[in-house]
């Protein structure tokens, strides 16, 4: 695991200035071996860093400071934060109050390399994190490399026998790693190879959050329920490093932040359900749905431009359009060409059985509030996502895999071994049940990317299932969901685009 930092006042800012300076140094005639640039490198990047850091800081006071300041503009206010130490004090004092919106301005990049994707799971889940992640449908991860954990019993002790069973499990990691080759070899595509990559492999990911979010994700992964699993303590402690180092003025509050043992709720809840199957939707179901999501749509719009009350303009929308179809018809496609923020008022809930490996698909839209099962403790390895291309030797190798993988993990599991050690034995392909709740805005937003021909094809599912519900409780609202060349006979994937826009635009497809 490596995590670096690439903005704010790590190493890539320095050694820009660095190369700025040295570079108008040459266009005057002084030259510097490489020797000495070594030296001088070696010299400033600390020194520069400190100064980043410093002027981060300052930013962060300046907002805090501002609504009680006597200075006239921000710029006057911010001349005058020029006392490091001062502005750490004054900083942790709003903080402590509980105005944290302050540290939103210090905003954080970094590089996250050879993680698994159960940390990236976790990631993800935060909805304030930004992200990007190397692609399994485009790239071969048959050398990616995986994570090897210790092995512990519930009381997180090391197992007398990790030694060997470190060994079994890294035998099965290259035998699950060959499987995955040998479908490549076998024909199918990686996007369908990658259901039989463990949750081990190695992972890198481009992350970006503000120091608020920063430190949450801290004290969630070193103190909170996730910190159990040892991968992800290990990213936490990581991310201290760098907070102590950039962004002193939390480090303290850091320290002192306890976490209430939520291990109550959880026994109770286990000891509760333990007579019950687990048992994963047949397909996508609408939870909850708006009673007459198009006429909330409507009358949000008539409330938006005319100012109206919500009873003054449900009653116009009753006289005027509940029996205009072409009219409400006309209004809906009218928003959906614009901000589309009045979609923004309805919501739909959706049960949605899908595979770890294509939940990152939808995951990664941040404006939708979701709730991905729990990686500990784990219920089934058995259930798993089929590519619908696959031929006979790809199902027989598909079940083979997935028998191995659970067969070994029940034996692990009779030795004494922990769930959250055990959270690598899930595969790309293993399916959960994912609930969430889309309002309109973003549900549209969804279903004009995933629908679209270019995307996975588990997710283009899902998704069109979604549309087909929410059609029959919202017919106007649910017609215009789908992707731009069905809508709007729009495409915007360029030379990529796979030419169904042509279809629509010539009427070939109604």
């Amino acid at each position: 695991m490596n995590v670096k930092l690439l903005t704010g006042a790590g190493r890539g800012s320095t050694k820009k200035i660095v190369n700025a300076v040295l570079d108008a140094r040459k266009n005057f005639g002084a030259e510097l071996d490489d020797e000495e640039l070594k030296k001088l490198c070696a010299k400033v990047y600390p020194e520069i860093g400190k100064i980043l850091t410093e002027e981060r800081t300052r930013i962060v006071a300046t907002a805090g400071c501002l609504s009680r300041s006597k200075e006239p503009t921000v710029t006057d206010l911010y001349k005058k934060r020029l006392n490091f130490d001062v502005n750490k004090s004054v900083i942790n004092n709003i903080i402590n109050m509980g105005h944290e919106s302050i540290t939103d301005h210090d905003y954080l990049v970094f590089a996250i390399e050879d993680v698994s994707p159960v940390l990236e799971q976790l990631l993800i889940e935060l909805r304030f994190v930004s992200f990007t992640i190397k692609s399994r449908r485009e790239v071969d991860f048959s050398k990616a490399g995986y994570y090897t954990p210790d092995f512990r019993d519930k009381n997180g002790n090391l197992l007398s026998n990790n030694i060997e069973l470190q060994r079994m499990y890294n035998e099965h990691m290259k035998y699950l790693f060959g499987s995955y080759s040998e479908l490549l070899e076998m024909g199918l595509k990686k996007e369908d190879a990658r259901f039989v990559l463990p949750y081990s492999f190695h992972s890198n990911i481009v992350m970006g959050c503000d120091a608020h979010v920063l430190k949450d994700l801290i004290i969630r992964f070193t103190k909170g329920r996730e910190s159990k699993i040892a991968e992800v303590r290990e990213f936490g402690g990581k991310l201290y490093e760098i907070m102590s180092e950039y962004v002193p003025y939390y480090k303290d509050i850091i320290d002192n932040m306890t976490v209430s043992d939520d291990d109550a709720v959880e026994n109770y809840l286990n000891d509760s359900v333990q007579n019950y199957d687990y048992k994963l939707p047949e397909k996508v179901g609408l939870i909850s749905a708006p009673l007459d999501a198009d006429r909330e749509i409507i009358t949000t719009a008539l409330m938006r431009f005319c100012g109206f009350t919500y009873n003054q303009a449900k009653e116009v929308y009753m006289e005027r359009y509940a029996n205009d179809e072409e009219e409400k018809k006309r209004i809906m496609r009218e928003i959906f060409m614009g901000d589309k923020n009045e979609l923004s008022q309805v919501s739909f809930r959706f049960e949605i059985p899908i595979s770890l490996a294509s939940l990152t698909h939808l995951s990664r839209h941040r404006t939708h509030n979701m709730m991905v099962p729990d990686f500990t403790p784990i219920r089934d390895l058995t259930s798993y996502c089929i590519p619908p291309v696959a031929r006979e030797e790809h199902l027989r190798k598909l079940a083979e895999v997935y028998a191995r993988n659970n067969e070994l993990y029940l034996k692990f599991k009779e030795m004494g071994v922990t769930d959250t050690s055990l959270v690598y034995f899930y595969l790309a392909g293993t399916k959960v049940n994912f609930t969430t709740n889309m309002d309109g805005k973003t549900l549209a937003h969804i279903s004009r990317l995933r629908a679209c021909n270019k995307a996975q094809w588990e997710v283009r599912g899902i998704t069109n299932q979604m549309r087909a519900l929410v059609l029959k409780e919202a017919p106007i609202y649910g017609s215009m969901l789908g992707p731009d060349c069905e809508i709007f006979h729009v495409c915007h994937e360029g030379k990529e685009s796979c030419g169904k826009v042509k279809a629509y635009a010539d009427g070939k497809i109604l």
